[in-house]
């Protein structure tokens, strides 16, 4: 049958069937892929979670300052600080509020339940981009103090005239209530969780940490370059960086009190 072509219907159709069989295949792992590559490039948000619990001394500030940076350096959506503090020194709670006004990351202050942010606790919650206290929390009591020293009367005025007028301009820059902020400093006054949102001290009120996400989703802030953010938490899990030996050791040995009696047996 040389020059002829041998047409066979049956065996027309069956090409025809296999050309659009490989094409449907051909479309659906494309289709496939497409999905898979879109949930991968899905992933939740990163969240980076600080936890400070003791004195607020040189070593938190430098934890608290690292914190800040890894998050600015691999696209976290936030950090957030869980802090739990009876207070600390002046000059560090200076460090840290300084370290989260420049932050090109927001910063969440969270006062867990049970737990307190008094004195330099209170300067670094005001200073946050989000403040948020659960229930049975509180903050406070931020008058300056002295600790194994005698300081003449009218120093002690112009420091605490200082950190009153430092916690007011905190409180402004993030539209909270500077007069409640000022009489923390200057009359020693503490406030709950349900006294603080009210007094408007704080943004949020929180059961525990996934509540604290959940709220935080689509919420805006402005960062100090100007710039907006809007945070996006949703199906988020924090990853927490906690401190290092190191680190806690210096914290331990830094504690006002153990650095006393330490002075002390030196002396001795």
């Amino acid at each position: 049958l040389e020059g002829h072509r041998y047409n066979d219907p049956m065996s027309s159709g069956m090409v025809r069937g296999l050309r659009l069989s490989w094409r449907v295949a051909f479309a659906l792992g494309l289709l496939l892929s497409l999905l898979s590559w879109s949930l991968a490039g899905a992933a939740p948000p990163r969240v980076k979670l600080l936890v400070v619990e003791g004195d607020i001394v040189p070593v938190v500030a430098d934890y608290i300052s690292q914190g800040i940076t890894e998050a600015e350096n691999d696209g976290s959506t936030a950090v957030i600080i869980q802090l739990s503090t009876p207070g600390g020194l002046y000059t560090t709670t200076q460090d840290i509020v300084r370290r989260i006004l420049e932050s090109e990351v927001p910063v969440v202050v969270y006062v867990p339940t049970g737990t307190w942010a008094a004195s330099a606790g209170t300067f670094i919650t005001l200073a946050s981009h989000v403040a948020a206290m659960a229930p049975g929390s509180r903050m406070g009591a931020a008058h300056p103090v002295s600790v194994g020293q005698d300081i003449p009367e009218d120093s002690k005025q112009k420091v605490t005239e200082d950190a009153a007028a430092w916690i007011r301009s905190i409180a402004l820059l993030r539209g909270r209530n500077a007069e409640q902020a000022e009489l923390a400093v200057t009359e020693s006054r503490s406030y709950t969780d349900g006294e603080a949102l009210e007094n408007g001290l704080i943004d949020l009120r929180v059961k525990d940490m996934d509540d604290l996400l959940a709220q935080l989703d689509g919420r805006t802030v402005e960062l100090g370059s100007g710039a907006e953010v809007v945070l996006s938490t949703k199906g988020a899990l924090p990853e927490t960086k906690g401190m290092n030996l190191l680190q806690r050791f210096l914290q331990v040995i830094a504690n006002a009190n153990v650095a006393y009696i330490l002075m002390s047996v030196g002396s001795i």
